[in-house]
């Protein structure tokens, strides 16, 4: 994971330290005890008010990680030890819980409940703007003149921000509301940050936008860890954005997840393929017929966004599925009697695999990390797993910005030659405002428009392994190792 920040550390470390438990055969048994090894008595924990708290959050970012959410909790009793039973007994029951993401309100306690704040900077002047305008009259003077906010009357609206000379008036954000591009998560009644799923796109921006790391994944490595100590029999298709993840040969990758417990592993670059000549010749149907321009399709987060924000930009959607809706009846053909585990970097894939009768579970190069680092296994030392099948690099290239562009050009070849192409990355409040207009106007500067959630596309995705940067710098090298391509296949 790319450890740029300590909420993220804490993750890893709490769900490799799971894992742990559940490799020796004690996660029921020790569970309880996690919390305060993890944080002994007399330990510092900056941040905290105390030892007691950090345990507490220690034990309710477990939760998610067991495959729950905080409204399983009805009793503050209940030991860590019960939850991970009742965890083991849901995994051996059938599929996941549906929840994807959910907040931890023990973490979530430290951000604003109002937006503005008076400076010293305030000169206490005589026009005073901020308290004229204010429309819930929540602006009073201090006996030294200066201005000062009722946080009572406040609805924190920024006129008195606006309207300041001295720009006095500091503006404070709360990072998860603010990363939200649709206004999908807001307090509740008792302060605590709620996530909307009527609004919610599950593009994971909130995931790592919380400095208190009270946003998590519910996750299903259990769900799979229980399958594998049971010998079913699992499939593991992964994401082309793995070529940017760990500090090994793809092949070495592979066999670290063959030692996991996976029977087989294939890469959803042969399902790029097929998304390819499929949205290629889509494409090339649609603008014959007159349509003024057609966006791509696999990214889930977008879909989401465009059935609950942009309607009107519904019918430029492809109607090709993702790589990962192809990947997983290639798996189901080979492996009828398999699950089939997707791997990426993304949250929205759990939604969309929710529809997808193929896709048994989802599981996050993030917590394959922590998986792998809990078993003990050293990728480099693992037996490496070559592909019997090789996808061809365009494939491969989806993980990034411009992949599906470039993949779709090549395979059309000189069909593609006058082809106007744009790429969209990174849905903000104003990329996605863009693309309603599109919608709304039918009208967009190009004839073929790739929409990623993730700026950078999937390898900048909020649940990747390696740093960002990195990230990149090591798919293009790895991308460069892919010889076969379009050309080869004429």
């Amino acid at each position: 994971m790319p450890f740029t920040n300590n909420v993220m550390i804490v993750r890893h470390k709490l769900l490799t330290e799971l894992v742990k438990l559940w490799k020796n055969d004690e996660l029921v048994d020790r569970i309880d005890r996690l919390p305060i090894q993890l944080s002994p008595r007399r330990s510092k924990h900056e941040g905290r008010c105390c030892v007691h708290k950090e345990r507490a959050v220690w034990r309710y970012k477990s939760l998610p990680l067991l495959g729950m959410t905080m409204e399983d909790e009805t009793d503050e009793l209940t030991p860590l030890s019960e939850f991970a039973f009742r965890a083991m007994k849901r995994a051996g029951s059938g599929a996941p819980r549906e929840d994807i993401l959910t907040v931890i309100d023990e973490a979530c306690s430290s951000c604003v409940q109002i937006n503005y704040e008076i400076t010293n900077l305030c000169r206490g002047c005589i026009a005073r703007h901020c308290m004229t305008n204010c429309p819930k009259k929540a602006v009073h003077l201090k006996k030294n003149g200066q201005a000062f906010i009722d946080h009572d009357a406040c609805i924190s609206c920024g006129i008195c921000h606006d309207s300041c000379p001295y720009h006095a008036i500091v503006y404070i954000p709360v990072p998860c509301e603010e990363s939200c591009p649709v206004k999908a998560i807001s307090k509740d009644e008792r302060g605590i940050e709620h996530i909307d799923e009527s609004k919610c796109i599950y593009c994971g921006k909130c995931l790592n936008a919380c400095p208190f790391g009270a946003i998590m994944e519910v996750s299903q490595v259990f769900d799979v860890l229980y399958r594998i100590r049971s010998k079913k029999k699992l499939v593991a298709i992964v994401a082309p954005a793995i070529l940017g993840q760990f500090k090994a040969e793809k092949d070495q990758v592979y066999g670290a997840l063959r030692e996991m417990g996976f029977a087989d592993v294939i890469e959803v670059a042969q399902g790029a393929m097929e998304t390819v000549e499929r949205e290629g010749h889509e494409l090339l149907e649609r603008l014959e017929e007159g349509q003024p321009f057609m966006t791509t399709s696999c990214c889930p987060s977008y879909k989401e966004m465009v059935k609950k924000h942009a309607p009107d930009m519904a019918k430029y959607v492809s109607d090709t599925r993702s790589p990962m809706y192809y990947a997983a009846r290639l798996a189901k053909q080979q492996h009828p009697d398999a699950d089939v585990v997707f791997i990426g970097p993304c949250v929205a894939k759990r939604k969309e695999a929710q529809s997808d009768e193929a896709v048994d579970f989802v599981l996050t190069f993030e917590e394959i990390s922590s998986v792998i680092d809990g078993l003990g296994i050293d990728m480099g030392t693992t037996t490496p797993y070559s592909m019997a099948v090789q996808s061809v690099r365009e494939a491969h290239a989806f993980g990034e910005l411009g992949g599906v562009t470039g993949a779709v050009k090549a395979y059309l070849k000189e069909k593609a030659e006058s082809l106007q192409a744009i790429q969209v990355s990174n849905l903000t409040k104003k990329n996605i405002a863009m693309l309603r207009a599109y919608g709304k106007s039918g009208k967009a500067p190009a004839k073929f428009i790739e929409v990623m959630a993730c700026e950078g596309g999937c390898i900048t995705g909020p649940c990747v392994h390696n740093e960002l940067k990195a990230g990149k710098r090591q798919f293009d090298k790895e991308l460069g190792k892919e010889t076969k391509t379009y050309d080869d296949m004429d």
